[in-house]
């Protein structure tokens, strides 16, 4: 569990960035209904959270540093009793303070009113720009208003900077309180898909294991999956963010399983593949022993000093080599990684920052450069294949087989620390965790 003083921490760090005489102001995601009665689960804007740790809908958050000054406000709903007995428990403003470590809290509907003196005599106005049009509308009249009180002396922000920028690189590198609630994620997760092996057999539907899934995330204190689970059979690996999930099963066919577990806001994002049967055939058998090799390869390259595109670049040779053997291509290996003909087979990267967000935020690249590696960092590793029914020159044997293989890897000091090595890939360890 994040502490109150950790998300006080984070705001420290957002202020020691700021500049003299500035504010930001951040609002959280908008409250959905689908209608007067259903009420859905609340997320709120993860940014908003990452400073404050509420999860309150119509909120906004503001930050003032001015004069040697730093302060923490907030814009929330007032306690109700009657919504109360209905919705649950709201903060309000008198327990802000005590729960949340703001030194000023005030009802969400006098924001518009109070907006104006808070940019007031302020150099730099911080907020995510672009993200909530509603949100910057209001911005927007503020600045107007005071636009007219410029020759009375009154000063407005003469820069608007997007907070996403600070936000973005601080949420990159995980505390060890997020490392924490990051492996109790991935061990949940990787049981999640233990249990989802021992279900899958020909004749049961996809969704069946999508169940078991969701069943195992939920029973040991996951809010749920961190995204919408994807089990593909057959040929349906081939389509990347497959999520019908309602065929049925079929013998000496494969199963794609790409899901994770949301823990305390925090996600897993964990691929198998596996045979239904329980053994792979010849060809699923050496497409998957291609992508395990290219897996354990760009594994091997998460380390300080490397950068992202080391993994994505050994992956990429490692998966042209194998096609080259299987015949799959045809030609030199450096002419075709020069071309990317393995794109058609492998089209999309080799992983992605991991964190609150499935994809999480911070940048790959500094300039026109790779960023290298830094402890505290984490990302997933996912190669894949995927040889489409009909393709082009590809014996009928490969056709309808898809393969990925993605663990979550945190980049530490010494080298890297793999979340999900638990789960079994080799080809015998996959096929005997089947068997059950």
């Amino acid at each position: 569990m994040i502490k109150k003083e950790e998300f006080a921490h984070r705001r420290a760090k957002v202020f020691q960035q700021m500049k003299e005489n500035s504010v930001v102001v951040i609002p959280t995601f908008p409250n959905i209904h689908h209608s007067t009665d259903e009420y859905l689960n609340y997320v709120p804007d993860y940014d908003f959270y990452y400073l404050t740790g509420f999860v309150e809908p119509e909120a906004i958050a503001v930050l003032l540093k001015s004069e040697g000054e730093e302060k923490f406000i907030l814009f929330n709903r007032k306690k109700d009793p009657l919504v109360e007995t209905w919705l649950g428990r709201r903060v309000g403003q008198d327990d802000a303070s005590e729960e949340l470590g703001v030194n000023e809290a005030y009802p969400i509907d006098e924001f518009t009113k109070r907006l104006p003196g808070l940019l007031t005599g302020k150099n730099n106005l911080y907020y995510p720009v672009g993200r909530y049009l509603e949100f910057e509308k209001q911005i927007s009249e503020a600045l107007f208003e005071l636009r007219f009180k410029v020759r009375a002396g009154v000063s407005i922000p003469n820069a608007i900077i997007n907070i996403e920028e600070i936000l973005s690189e601080l949420r990159l590198f995980k505390s060890d309180a997020e490392l924490d609630l990051m492996r109790t994620a991935n061990r949940i997760s990787v049981d999640a898909h233990l249990r989802a092996m021992k279900a899958a057999r020909p004749g049961v539907y996809e969704y069946e294991v999508a169940a078991e899934l969701n069943y195992e995330f939920q029973r040991r204190g996951c809010s749920g999956y961190a995204y919408p689970s994807i089990v593909a059979g057959g040929v349906n690996a081939c389509t990347l963010h497959y999520i019908v999930n309602n065929q049925k099963l079929r013998e000496n066919e494969l199963l794609l399983i790409d899901a994770g577990g949301k823990y305390q806001f925090y996600c897993a994002d964990i691929t198998r593949t596996f045979p239904i049967s329980g053994k792979f055939t010849d060809h699923q058998k050496a497409l998957y022993e291609v992508v395990l090799k290219a897996q354990l390869l760009a594994i091997e390259q998460v380390k300080p000093e490397n950068s992202w595109m080391n993994m994505s670049e050994i992956a990429d040779r490692t998966i042209t080599e194998g096609l080259v053997d299987l015949g799959i291509l045809k030609g030199n290996v450096d002419d075709l990684i020069e071309q990317k003909a393995f794109k058609p087979f492998y089209m999309h990267r080799i992983g992605h920052w991991l964190g609150i967000d499935v994809h999480d935020v911070g940048q790959y690249k500094t300039g026109d450069t790779w960023r290298a590696f830094e402890p505290g960092m984490v990302t997933t590793v996912e190669p894949g294949l995927y040889i489409q029914p009909g393709s082009k020159g590809v014996d009928e044997a490969w056709w309808g087989i898809g393969i990925r293989i993605e663990d979550n890897v945190l980049v530490t000091k010494d080298g890297h620390e793999n979340f999900t090595e638990a789960l079994p890939k080799t080809v015998e360890d996959v096929e005997a965790a089947v068997k059950g």
